[in-house]
């Protein structure tokens, strides 16, 4: 009989933690309880958060990001690196900012369907490429996701 009462009395005080709103359901908390604490948000550039790089022809040139470095390739000059200074995202399109010496340099990757012109490779994003007072357009993806033939 003891153990009974016991474990009334702990069933009891279990149900007194909870409180209950009329009908049975779960109670909403006291007004001056403290608010739980906001989901953390989602950042909507997470998918630039990655390397990526950028190609595009006539002229042929590439950009590659990754780290700190954002690097300029073509055929016929030497590689030039600039400094990424920051990114800047959404969940649509990214824009690095970037200083080779004195020259400023923007790429621009937005969230779209890209063709090279060249090839029958489809590419995530496009990309825009201002190096100074030079504009270069293309098409951008995740380094790791390169387009391939047959794919």
């Amino acid at each position: 009989m003891r153990r009974i009462i016991i474990l009334s009395a702990a069933a009891l005080l279990l149900a007194a933690c909870q409180p209950e709103a009329p009908g049975g359901g779960e109670a909403a908390p006291p007004a001056d309880a403290p608010a739980p604490a906001p989901a953390p948000a989602a950042d909507p550039g997470a998918a630039f958060r990655v390397d990526f790089s950028a190609r595009g022809n006539e002229p042929f040139w590439g950009v590659d990001i990754k780290g700190t470095d954002i690097v300029l390739t073509r055929p016929d000059a030497p590689a030039a690196t600039a400094t990424n200074a920051g990114l800047a995202a959404t969940d649509r399109q990214a824009v690095w900012t970037a200083q080779a010496g004195a020259t400023a340099v923007t790429v621009t990757l937005t969230k779209g369907d890209c063709s090279d012109g060249m090839s029958d490779l489809k590419y995530g994003y496009t990309a825009r490429v201002v190096w100074g007072a030079e504009t270069l357009e293309g098409c951008g993806f995740p380094t790791a996701d390169q387009p391939r033939e047959g794919q």
